[in-house]
């Protein structure tokens, strides 16, 4: 299979080791502002990251390109994957897909998104943002968006389990006022946003982040806007050869942290459990193997 092209953020990060002082601060500059802040031209990104413009073409040359202009452009395609629609999608994956089976070609592709995926997380991000969402101190509030709310709802219906004051947000923005009348600091927002990133998810999380509330922003390799104001941001490898991109990257992140903070809870998630079982029992919802 044809391995996926490095975005321009990836390539950042790989190669920030190798970049000197004065090139890491325009590496820095175009992370905190990605992709806008690459695509000026070159004397306004130098002037923007306060270094010269040989600086921008030494640093560029390091992350494998000829020079600017072929990193402009690979910002400016980054960008237009970022708005495509789904037709678009999937006339670019018909012109590049390998020969082969469709299942073969997906399985390698989904394989290929989350190792992509995980080798991106840091751990340290990871740590943080489970024990957030442990926090029983403090209320979690989960939200998803147009094709996002099935993983918010998978979200909810275990984290609520794990701990105590879990609320799910409706799909309704125009319900959302009523929720942000109970956030307070230390509360913490779960928010999932793919492309294409939805506005009403990004005004949320600047009024939510405003009253000192915690946002954890699960997205795509292109990251949503919400991360500008996000604690904690993660980016999940979403193209397969569709026309729609795949949250399974998304899912295996999302249980990851799920599982994170069931043990970082573990003495009140086991309480919850049982007695969760019990209520099972009671109502007689569900019947046990062989009963």
């Amino acid at each position: 299979m044809t391995q996926p092209t490095p975005t321009v953020r990836e390539l950042i990060r790989e190669g920030y080791a190798a970049l000197t002082a004065s090139e890491r601060k325009v590496a820095n500059a175009l992370l905190e502002n990605y992709p806008a802040a690459g695509l000026a031209s070159i004397t306004i990104v130098a002037e923007q990251a306060g270094v010269s413009t040989p600086t921008i073409a030494r640093m560029v040359q390091k992350l494998g390109f000829k020079g600017f202009p072929q990193f402009h452009q690979a910002l400016r395609q980054e960008l237009q994957a970022q708005v495509s629609g789904p037709t678009e999608r999937r006339a670019n994956w018909a012109s590049e897909a390998p020969e082969g089976h469709l299942l073969n070609r997906f399985a390698q592709a989904v394989t290929q998104n989350i190792q992509t995926t995980f080798s991106n997380v840091s751990s340290d991000s990871f740590d943080a943002a489970a024990h957030l969402l442990a926090d029983t101190e403090h209320t979690l509030y989960i939200v998803g968006g147009r094709i996002t709310h099935a993983l918010a709802d998978y979200a909810f219906t275990h984290l609520q389990a794990v701990r105590p004051r879990v609320i799910h947000l409706t799909s309704s923005s125009a319900t959302w006022p009523h929720y942000m009348l109970d956030m307070a600091e230390g509360d913490t927002l779960l928010m999932f946003d793919i492309r294409r990133y939805e506005s009403s998810l990004l005004r949320l999380a600047q009024m939510a982040r405003d009253k000192g509330v915690n946002v954890i922003l699960i997205t795509d390799q292109w990251s949503s806007p919400i991360a500008e104001v996000a604690t904690r941001s993660f980016n999940c490898w979403v193209e397969i050869p569709s026309a729609w991109d795949s949250n399974i990257s998304t899912m295996m992140l999302l249980e990851a942290l799920i599982a994170a903070a069931q043990e970082e809870a573990w003495p009140v998630t086991r309480e919850r459990f049982e007695k969760l079982d019990g209520l099972f029992e009671e109502t007689r919802l569900f019947r046990k193997p062989g009963s």
